[in-house]
């Protein structure tokens, strides 16, 4: 039976782990290596295993499989010339779990076991930052669904190319907290459209459309939201910081609208990017585990 991959919907992990991959090898050992990562990774490494392609990869290995509308990611270019930049590759490896060292243990593993046939591009270590927030300390994935209703947010409905599987963001932002920082408390509520202590949306919102809250919220026709299941944790030091922003969804349509409406496609910008700066971005297409197999 088609079932999507548990580790999207595995919440509470502490610790995270992105690789991203460039194919040098043929399709087909590439499959069987993921096989090998996936049935390597036992109960007790307690690593959840999400495995990602980029949309023009899924073609080659399951042709008509591609959820509608979805390619590889191409820059978004919004108000004023404001970009979101690309950097597409071909596969993504999702590992999160208790420990950091645990994680570390097994992307190794995916890295060896994966050799010859795809090459590390890049990769990242984030983690969960007090409880689930931002650095910039507001609470991060607030308009998330309940944990009930992710999964008709997050996956393909059957009956559609890609069903069973889900549509995957994954972008990297840069902050700039020195700047974030020195706004006053109520400017920086502002910026989200939220309060910071109880993370209550600001009631005269309508007056302020570029706060992110504003720009991020996308409806129907008939007024009704939009939802993703976002997956999103803070990365880096002192002197880089940011969000790897992950996000599942059903279709790639409201998510690309969300992505235009930060960048102000419509002529007005999102005030976060005033104060965080996307460094890539990739779609993935992550399939139910019997195509996997």
């Amino acid at each position: 039976m088609a079932i999507p991959q548990p580790g999207i919907f595995a919440i509470g992990t502490k610790a995270h782990h992105h690789l991203q991959f460039d194919l040098t090898g043929e399709p087909s050992e590439l499959l069987a290596c993921i096989g090998e990562i996936r049935d390597g990774n036992g109960t007790v490494a307690g690593a959840n295993i999400v495995v990602g392609f980029a949309p023009s990869l899924t073609e080659r290995l399951w042709p008509g499989q591609v959820p509608t509308g979805l390619a590889d990611f191409e820059p978004i270019i919004g108000d004023g010339g404001y970009t979101m930049p690309a950097d597409q590759h071909d596969v993504w490896i999702w590992l999160h779990g208790a420990s950091e060292d645990a994680m570390l243990v097994v992307a190794r593993q995916a890295v060896e076991a994966l050799a010859g046939v795809a090459e590390l591009a890049a990769e990242e270590q984030p983690f969960v930052y007090r409880t689930s927030l931002d650095l910039t300390g507001f609470e991060d994935g607030t308009e998330n669904p309940p944990i009930d209703e992710a999964i008709s947010a997050a996956v393909v409905p059957g009956g559609e190319p890609g069903a069973y599987g889900s549509v995957a963001l994954l972008q990297r932002w840069e902050h700039d907290l020195s700047g974030f920082e020195q706004l006053s408390p109520h400017d920086q509520e502002l910026v989200f459209g939220r309060t910071l202590v109880d993370n209550e949306e600001l009631p005269d919102l309508d007056d302020h459309p570029s706060a992110h809250i504003a720009r991020v919220v996308i409806e129907d026709d008939d007024g009704d939201e939009l939802e993703v299941f976002r997956r999103s944790a803070p990365f880096g030091g002192v002197r880089v910081n940011g969000l790897m922003f992950l996000a599942f969804s059903s279709d790639r349509a409201r998510v690309q609208t969300m992505l235009e409406r930060m960048a102000g496609v419509d002529g007005i910008r999102d005030r976060i990017t005033e104060y965080s700066t996307p460094t890539a971005g990739a779609w993935y297409y992550t399939p139910p585990i019997d195509l996997l197999h």
